[in-house]
């Protein structure tokens, strides 16, 4: 055994001890998903598909990965937990309907003036109130539009970003291709919207806890983060044209 493997050996720390450790990560990380998810969704099934995902993450780490525990095995968690949203997809197929409906004319709009597609445009367009236009907003932000670790299915968009050593040089490639493409579209939001995500994804702030920021009601942080999904989804729809 070289030196390298002796140290390895002695600073590897027990698959168990890892999990009681991180235990409360994954109600952490239950919490924040149920923050956009309905009340039929029951967060002990979460918490306890996390705790399978947070058990495999401890088998499976080695130290000389270049990612920290906490966040390789926050990946696992959160792949194990929509996983388990995946198996009970609650979602209404007339919401994906109508939610495929607003990003078309988003991205139609946007195409045509070169800038942000604006609410009344769009609401203009489709024929429908500011009230019905609320509703869709709050179901992107609930519904599986855009998920950063759930395989991409028939009704939405996603990148899975769960464990990189399950791909090949080709998958990892299109996948690097398709982070960068999100991060450039992202980084085009509205200055709202992008707040929104940050505070959300990167921060990991729940809806009221953002509202507090921004000093809006929970609801209309809600209606941002919907506006911010059914705007990504419009602009990356170009990129998976062309890929």
């Amino acid at each position: 055994m070289s030196v390298a493997s002796e140290y390895l050996e002695i600073t590897k720390v027990p698959a168990d001890q890892l999990v009681k450790t991180h235990a409360p990560l994954v109600r952490r990380i239950a919490y924040h998903l149920m923050g956009r998810l309905p009340p039929s969704v029951d967060a002990n099934d979460l918490m306890q598909a996390g705790m399978i995902g947070l058990l495999e993450a401890a088998r499976n780490y080695s130290p000389t990965r270049a990612a920290s525990f906490e966040t390789y095995a926050g990946i696992r968690i959160r792949g194990a937990m929509l996983d388990e949203l995946r198996k009970t997809d609650w979602t209404p197929r007339s919401v994906h309907r109508k939610l495929r409906e607003v990003a078309e004319v988003t991205r139609q709009i946007e195409n045509e003036t070169g800038g942000d597609a604006n609410d009344v445009e769009v609401m203009k367009r489709l024929g429908i109130d500011a009230m019905e236009y609320n509703q869709i907003l709050a179901d992107a932000a609930s519904a599986r539009l855009l998920s950063l670790t759930a395989p991409e299915g028939d009704e939405g968009f996603a990148i899975d970003v769960a464990d990189p050593d399950a791909a090949g040089p080709d998958g990892l490639f299109e996948k690097d291709g398709l982070r960068h493409a999100l991060a450039d579209s992202i980084d085009g939001l509205p200055e709202r919207e992008k707040l929104v995500m940050s505070l959300y994804y990167d921060e990991e702030l729940n809806l009221k806890e953002i509202g507090a920021v921004l000093g809006v009601s929970e609801s209309r942080v809600c209606q941002i983060h919907g506006q911010a999904l059914i705007r990504l989804r419009a602009r990356m729809s170009g990129w998976k044209d062309k890929h």
